[in-house]
C-alpha cells in the first residue's frame, strides 16, 4: 500500500528556492510566485514521455490554473482538461481557441476535455460549444446527453471505476467503497457503448507508476475486453511524473503496452506534476508572539485562506531555510493574521530569531493554492507574480477590496 503522507514528504527533496529567493526582497507580499523556468523543466519532462510513446498529456486545470502561462503548457502539451464549465472556458479561452505553435515549431491546436460527476442542461449547452472530449460519469448521464453529444461531434467516453484502491485517505480515494465517482463493472452496461469513443478512469493521488500499474491489471481485469472497442483510453490524473523519484522508464513502458496490446491512443492528464515544486509563496513576518512556552510568529499569509491544504491534507509546507522543530536554534509555530486559532502553517526552527519584516519562502505552492484560497476574515489574497527564466519578475494579478466584496 502506498502511503500518501510518506509521498508528501518526498515532494519536496531537491526544490529549487534560488530564483524565488532572488527577488524575494522586492515583491509585494504576500504573493505567489511561479518560475517559468522551472515550469518549463517539467514540461519537458512530460513532453519527453509524449515523444517517447505517442501518448497525448493534458493539463489538469484542478490543480494549476494559471493560464498566464497557457501558452508556454500549450506549446509542451496536447491540451487541457476540466472539471466543469468554468474550468472549461478557461481552457478554451486562454488556450484551445485558436491556433499555436508548439516547441518543435509546428502549428497545432490543443485539445480541450471535460469531466464532470453530472453535468446541468445549461452547462452541457456550452460545453458542446467548446469542448473536444466529453466525459460522462454514468450510463444514465449519457443516455440523457448522447444525441446532443453525438450531433456535436464530441469524442464521448464514460468514466469507470476498477474498484481499486491504492491509496488509504478516503477523502483523495475515487475508488473507496460507495463512490460516487465512474461506473463499476456490476453498472457496466455493454448494450450502450455504441456511440462511445472512450474509457477514462482516475485512480491515483500523488503517487508512481507501481500503483498505475497495478490500477492498470485491475482495469484490464474488469474492463479489458471492452477497451478492445474503444478508440482511446485516458488514464486520468495523480501521475507525480516529475518528481525526482518518479519511474518515467517504466511509464513509457507502461504506455507502450497498453496502446499495443488494445490498438488505442492513451491519454493523461496530471496537474501536479505540471507545475511540481516550480512555485512560491512569499510572506512577511507580523509580528512575534510567546505564549507559554511557545514562540509564534503572525504571518501575513494564512494557512486557511491561502495554502488550505495544508488544513485539509493535512501537511507541513516545506519552508526555505527552516528545520523541524527543535533542530536549529530557534523553533516558531507559523500562523497566519485570521481570528480562526487553527490557522496554523506549523511549527518551524531557525539559524536566528525571527523578526517583524522578515520574508520567509514557502515551497510546493503553484499546486492547490491559487485555485483553492479563499478569502476568510476579509483576507486579501496574494498577489500572483510571474518570474521570467531571465530573473524579472511582473504581477500578473493583484486582488483588491472588490475581489472579496464580488463573491458575498
Amino acid at each position: 500500500m502506498i502511503q500518501f503522507l510518506w509521498i508528501r514528504e518526498v515532494d519536496r527533496v531537491g526544490i529549487d528556492y534560488r530564483a524565488a529567493e532572488a527577488v524575494k526582497s522586492e515583491v509585494p507580499t504576500p504573493c505567489y510566485i511561479v518560475s517559468e523556468s522551472l515550469l518549463r523543466k517539467n514540461l519537458e519532462i512530460l513532453r519527453h514521455v509524449c515523444d517517447e510513446t505517442g501518448c497525448k498529456i493534458l493539463l489538469a486545470q484542478k490543480a494549476f490554473s494559471m493560464y498566464h502561462f497557457y501558452p508556454l503548457i500549450g506549446s509542451y502539451l496536447d491540451g487541457v482538461t476540466a472539471s466543469g464549465l468554468y474550468e472549461a472556458r478557461l481552457g478554451y479561452e486562454a488556450l484551445c481557441k485558436r491556433e499555436i505553435t508548439d516547441i518543435s515549431g509546428k502549428t497545432k491546436r490543443c485539445e480541450n476535455h471535460v469531466y464532470a460527476p453530472a453535468y446541468t442542461a445549461a452547462h452541457m449547452d456550452a460545453l458542446l460549444d467548446i469542448c473536444d472530449h466529453i466525459v460522462f460519469n454514468s450510463f444514465g448521464q449519457w443516455e440523457k446527453y448522447r444525441e446532443r453529444a453525438l450531433a456535436a461531434k464530441k469524442a464521448c467516453g464514460i468514466r469507470i471505476n476498477p474498484a481499486y484502491s491504492t491509496q488509504e485517505h478516503a477523502i483523495y480515494d475515487p475508488c473507496a467503497p460507495g463512490s460516487r465517482l465512474g461506473v463499476t463493472l456490476e453498472n457496466f452496461r455493454e448494450e450502450q457503448l455504441e456511440g462511445l469513443s472512450g474509457l477514462h478512469f482516475h485512480c491515483l493521488c500523488e503517487q508512481n507508476v507501481d500503483a498505475l500499474a497495478a490500477t492498470v491489471r485491475a482495469v484490464e481485469e474488469k474492463f479489458g475486453k471492452y477497451l478492445y472497442r474503444m478508440e482511446w483510453l485516458n488514464l486520468g490524473g495523480g501521475h507525480h511524473i516529475t518528481r525526482e523519484d518518479y519511474d518515467v522508464d517504466g511509464l513509457i513502458a507502461l504506455i507502450r503496452y497498453v496502446q499495443d496490446r488494445y490498438g488505442l491512443h492513451v491519454y493523461l492528464e496530471p496537474g501536479e506534476a505540471v507545475a511540481l515544486n516550480a512555485g512560491f509563496l512569499v510572506t512577511e513576518v507580523l509580528e512575534t508572539v510567546r505564549s507559554g512556552s511557545v514562540d509564534n510568529a503572525i504571518l501575513d499569509t494564512s494557512a486557511a485562506c491561502h495554502m488550505p491544504d495544508v488544513l485539509e491534507m493535512p501537511y507541513r509546507p516545506p519552508l526555505c531555510g527552516s528545520g523541524e522543530a527543535g533542530r536549529k536554534a530557534y523553533t516558531y509555530r507559523l500562523g497566519g493574521p485570521t481570528c480562526l486559532a487553527g490557522d496554523i502553517i506549523g511549527d518551524y526552527s531557525f539559524d536566528q530569531p525571527l523578526r517583524a519584516g522578515d520574508r520567509l519562502i514557502f515551497g510546493d505552492m503553484a499546486i492547490y493554492s491559487m485555485v483553492k484560497n479563499n478569502t476568510f476574515n476579509g483576507m486579501p489574497l496574494p498577489d500572483i507574480v510571474a518570474l521570467s527564466g531571465d530573473g524579472t519578475w511582473e504581477v500578473v494579478r493583484h486582488f483588491g477590496y472588490e475581489d472579496f466584496k464580488m463573491r458575498l
